[in-house]
This record gives C-alpha cells, sequence and structure tokens, in this order.
C-alpha cells in the first residue's frame, strides 16, 4: 500500500450516481476492516430530511455547503487515524475543493460506469432529483466525467457483482 494511505488512511468512492458508490464501498471496507460512511446518508440523518427536499426546497448550493462540511468532518477524522472509505454524492467530487480536501486525506477511485448502465439502475428512483430530466440526465453524466477523471484510480464497473468491483480496486498497483 502506498505511503499516502498508511499516513492518511481514507478511500473516498466516487462516481456518477447509480456507479454502485454505495454498495462497493461498504464491501470495500469491509474487506479492509475499515469503517464506512455515505456522505448522501449522513446528510439525511444530520438534516433529517431527504436530499429531495434539501434540494427542493433549499437548493443545490445549500445541499453542496452541507455535503462540504461533512467531508470535511470525515477527513479530519481520517486524519486523525481513523482508517475509511467513504461513498461521496455523484457531484461532491466535482467541486475543487472537496477533490483538494481528498487528495490531501487519502486516496480517490473513481467507479466508471456505463451510462447504460447507470441509467438502468436509477430508472425507477424518484429520491434523485437531477435524474429526473433524461436529457439533463445524460449531459450531466458526461459533464461530470472530466472531474471524476481526476480521481487517483480509475476502476471501470463491468459486473453489477460489487465483489468483482472491490477485486478490481485492490489490484490496482496503489493498493498492494
Amino acid at each position: 500500500m502506498i505511503l499516502k494511505l498508511k499516513q492518511t488512511p481514507g478511500i473516498y468512492v466516487v462516481g456518477f450516481m447509480g456507479a454502485g458508490k454505495s454498495t462497493v464501498g461498504r464491501h470495500l471496507a469491509h474487506r479492509l476492516g475499515w469503517s464506512f460512511f455515505d456522505t448522501d446518508e449522513e446528510i439525511v440523518a444530520a438534516e433529517k430530511t431527504s436530499i429531495a427536499q434539501i434540494f427542493a426546497q433549499r437548493g443545490e448550493a445549500e445541499f453542496r455547503r452541507i455535503e462540504t462540511k461533512v467531508l470535511g468532518q470525515h477527513a479530519h477524522w481520517i486524519d486523525r487515524g481513523r482508517p475509511a472509505v467513504l461513498a461521496l454524492g455523484g457531484g461532491a467530487f466535482t467541486i475543487p475543493a472537496n477533490r483538494e480536501l481528498v487528495a490531501d486525506h487519502g486516496i480517490s477511485v473513481w467507479l466508471d460506469c456505463p451510462f447504460a448502465t447507470v441509467q438502468r439502475r436509477v430508472a425507477q428512483a424518484t429520491h434523485r432529483p437531477l435524474a429526473r430530466d433524461p436529457d439533463a440526465f445524460a449531459a450531466l453524466y458526461h459533464d461530470r466525467r472530466a472531474c471524476y477523471q481526476l480521481a487517483d484510480v480509475r476502476v471501470p464497473v463491468e459486473s453489477d457483482d460489487p465483489e468483482v468491483t472491490v477485486a478490481a480496486i485492490l489490484a490496482h498497483p496503489c493498493f498492494r
């Protein structure tokens, strides 16, 4: 394992909605014996409302502010030696300050999931405010890829089995 992970034991799973960040992150954390946190779940618990309601009532900018705060809290804990895998919301890594925070406190892993797969996975989801308009959803997917490409590690998602993706992550040279 690279020195950076030994100094700041944080793995930040990034990618588009429906890429499998939460599921893969849980499996990865279990395999490593580390804690797992999902920033979206943390926000819902802290705010006592859904992400869709935050978007509708307070707007995306306020949601992003809360998201950055939650991410910063976890980065601080990781910096203090609390190993963790974090699944970030789909837009978190598009914010330059968040990317810098992640880069300073661990390794970012991009789950590069094909558009057809994420489209299938979120097709019936009513809780995803940015997935409601199919054209905007497709444009958002393509726009965000430029940010996701800045991650330390790119792992193609080639299966719906999270263990296949976890194995691909752990096979990457930075985790050996």
